[in-house]
């Protein structure tokens, strides 16, 4: 990225609510069950509100940018606390992602993660792609992975930027201030990592055979991160088919990659005794560890999937369903505004009920992490499929939506998503 791009810190405070309003939600969001499932897919899947806190601080100069390349933060062993991976990741994709957006001059955009990350930036939409297969597959943590979901789907749909926005990031770079990073520059500073060969060979001490194996491994590790680059897109896509498509294009790409590595790794493991595969498979709870230490344990969270859970009582939920309420569904506004007939609107309301359902398949309260990076690789693509799935699911929708409607309205419906962050 330019050098004249300083990393403002973008904090991601949630807008506070009084309280929930239960006909509010099932008539915003047309959830089966009310509030409830709003509310708990809000809690129980999320994170903490201390992270948010951090998110807010600001962070400058050369070494914190490259730090966030490396998707590790400084400041911890400079204050002798554990590491949080994510503060400078989320203030990377802010910084990149408001930068083309509104000109730079919005503090937030409605479409962040909740921790104050961006999974749409610009064009490009999971910036973080392989760096987050290889924390959630070796370490075991899936804290990114998961929250990517309906959200990124409704901003697929109504995208927050206008035509130039979204065509700045792939245009030649000019000399203008506030000039956003390239899709190509995004793709490449984003996905850093790779096998963490240092580590898995300290906790392993592989020997001669195993070692060639874990070099193999790292290899087909490479490649599969050239695999997920590849499905970068050269061009800004101008409607929201060509956005889901984008989606499904990075989706199978990651799923590729995850298949590619799939033999290396168990022909890695296979050939560790017993106690080596405990050490690989400690390197999890190391990581899981150190997170925790970080921040405290969220215990929110867990208390959202319990039984009997009332969001009514619950301070964090009110503040994350408020977020949820940024990405409502403007029905009425875009019925009035394209003017469409009953078969439209039946067709519409498809295409809303058929998103809104990803809030529940892609939120289900999260199961236990898998001990070993072979059973937590066949997990990660359980997950990757299952949102592919919904974005096809989707896009058919919006065909069908779309199948009829003519070019004023198609237009139309495109600048939906902009004007509401006008």
């Amino acid at each position: 990225m330019s050098g004249r791009m300083g990393l403002a810190l973008v904090g991601a405070a949630l807008m506070f609510g009084a309280v929930l309003l239960p006909d509010k939600a099932e008539a915003q969001f047309g959830l089966r069950g009310g509030p409830l499932g709003v509310a708990r897919f809000a809690v129980g899947h999320m994170i903490g509100l201390s992270r948010l806190r951090q998110a807010r601080m600001a962070v400058r100069g050369g070494r914190y940018r490259s730090a966030a390349l490396r998707s590790q933060d400084p400041r911890g062993a400079e204050r002798g606390q554990p590491a949080n991976p994510y503060v400078l990741r989320a203030a990377l994709t802010a910084q990149a992602a408001l930068s083309g957006w509104q000109g730079g001059r919005r503090p937030q955009g409605w479409w962040r993660h909740p921790d104050g990350s961006y999974g749409w930036v610009g064009p490009v939409f999971w910036p973080f792609a392989h760096d987050d297969l290889t924390t959630a597959i070796i370490f075991g943590d899936t804290t990114s992975l998961s929250l990517y979901g309906y959200g990124d789907i409704y901003a697929a749909i109504f995208t927050p930027y206008a035509a130039t926005e979204l065509a700045a990031y792939t245009a030649p770079q000019g000399r203008r201030a506030r000039r956003p990073p390239s899709a190509e520059t995004l793709c490449e500073a984003s996905d850093t990592g790779g096998l963490p060969v240092e580590r898995i060979t300290a906790a392993v001490a592989p020997n001669e055979s195993q070692r060639t194996a874990l070099d193999e491994l790292a290899s087909a590790w490479n490649a599969a991160r050239d695999t997920i680059r590849a499905a970068c897109p050269a061009q800004a896509p101008a409607t929201a088919a060509e956005r889901l498509g984008l989606m499904r294009e990075r989706l199978e790409a990651m799923i590729k990659a995850i298949d590619a590595v799939a033999p290396p790794l168990a022909k890695f493991v296979g050939l560790l005794k017993d106690d080596q595969k405990a050490r690989l498979n400690a390197l999890g709870n190391e990581r899981r560890a150190a997170l925790a230490a970080a921040q405290p344990k969220d215990a929110q969270a867990a208390a959202a999937c319990k039984p009997g859970y009332d969001p009514r009582y619950d301070e964090k939920a009110q503040r994350q369903y408020e977020q949820l309420v940024q990405q409502q569904w403007p029905a009425n506004d875009i019925a009035s505004t394209l003017k469409l007939d009953e078969t439209a609107r039946a067709r519409f309301e498809v295409l809303q009920d058929t998103t809104l359902r990803t809030m529940e398949t892609l939120s289900a309260c999260p199961a236990e992490t898998a001990a070993t990076p072979q059973a937590r690789l066949a997990a990660v693509k359980a997950r990757l499929e299952t949102m592919l799935q919904a974005v096809g699911g989707i896009s058919d929708a919006l065909d069908d939506f779309e199948a009829d409607l003519s070019d004023e309205q198609k237009a139309g419906f495109e600048a939906i998503g902009p004007k509401r962050g006008a």
